[in-house]
């Protein structure tokens, strides 16, 4: 309900002030939203089946998320896609309405132990600072950029769609490659590339409309490919009665730079052009690329037949936690 109506608020008023508390509000309720989901899901699910479950709900959450692009085609006032969120938030709480499961029982959450993690794998926490700052900028900003390039409504939902997708469709098969080598290795490799894409980005012509979504699906594949990857290196180090406490900790670095990345990268696009969004991805995944890279050159894993990776976009603690109990399943 508190979507619904912050929604209807932000279609009905223009102030910055307002539309920024109710941004705000949005964010701290979505984030409810899917820790009560994935929770569920985690609480009812048959432990043999719930990689299978996540998967599956990870799909159709992409999905939507790809589809919902297409809605900037919707004719019309533009107060109509608010109207449209609005219902849509009402729907969705029908079935849980009309459910006739009992409510699963919450755990309480770990403490957050930010300096255990770094000691014990420093490569997921800075992957997770850089992935929460770059895909932040990317979910928040990339509408604003395709429009700068001139693209219409209906162009901007197909060029976001575009990265959407690319993340579906590489993250597995990049997934399954850092299965296989060192993953500081395969964040190394892959931030670097997603740096290249990033920078081919920047000097894109702004009148190449196929292109610019062939490039940002690519950028799409790689870039939401580095936080599961993360995940997946941080259960490779720690304990199991530490892994709750460390997943909920890259969780929360992941969230924070989520919140900051849009506003850098929206003072880098009002200083100098919207390309600077790119940049400023490019600017970061070199980064990244140079920090796993020493890190793999300085200490050297083991890989074993044990290593799993498991794709994640946008999860909960939950979700993370089964990753792990799963790993330690026999």
């Amino acid at each position: 309900m508190l979507v619904t109506f912050s929604a209807l608020v932000q279609a009905l008023t223009s102030p910055y002030v307002v539309w920024l508390l109710m941004r705000v509000l949005q964010g701290l309720v979505l984030v409810g939203l899917y820790a009560i989901i994935e929770s569920w899901l985690n609480a009812t699910a048959d432990r043999r089946y719930r990689s299978s479950v996540f998967a599956v709900y990870m799909m159709l959450n992409l999905g939507a998320a790809a589809v919902a692009q297409q809605f900037l085609r919707l004719p019309g006032e533009p107060f109509v896609l608010f109207c449209v969120v609005a219902m849509l938030f009402c729907l969705a709480g029908l079935p849980v309405i009309a459910t006739r499961e009992p409510q699963p029982s919450m755990e309480a959450l770990p403490k957050v132990q930010l300096r255990r993690l770094y000691r014990l794998a420093p490569t997921a926490l800075v992957t997770s600072v850089i992935s929460g700052l770059a895909l932040g900028a990317l979910w928040g900003l990339l509408p604003i950029y395709a429009q700068a390039r001139g693209m219409e409504p209906g162009e901007i939902g197909t060029y976001v769609a575009a990265a959407i997708v690319g993340g579906v469709v590489m993250q597995w098969p990049l997934g399954r490659f850092s299965d296989r080598v060192d993953r500081r290795l395969a964040i190394a490799l892959i931030s670097g590339c997603a740096a290249l894409v990033a920078l081919a980005n920047v000097m894109l012509p702004a009148d190449n409309r196929v292109l610019a979504i062939v490039m940002v699906f690519a950028f799409g594949g790689v870039a939401f490919a580095l936080y599961p990857m993360a995940v997946a290196h941080l259960i490779d180090y720690v304990d199991r009665d530490e892994l709750l406490s460390a997943s909920s900790t890259v969780l929360l670095v992941n969230g924070i730079g989520s919140a900051v990345g849009p506003l850098v990268a929206g003072a880098l696009m009002s200083w100098w052009q919207p390309w600077s969004l790119f940049a400023w991805f490019a600017v970061l995944n070199a980064l990244l690329a140079v920090y796993a890279l020493n890190r793999f050159a300085r200490r050297k894993r083991e890989v074993t037949d044990d290593d799993n990776f498991a794709p994640l976009v946008q999860t909960a603690l939950n979700a993370l936690r089964q990753k792990a109990v799963d790993k330690h399943l026999p």
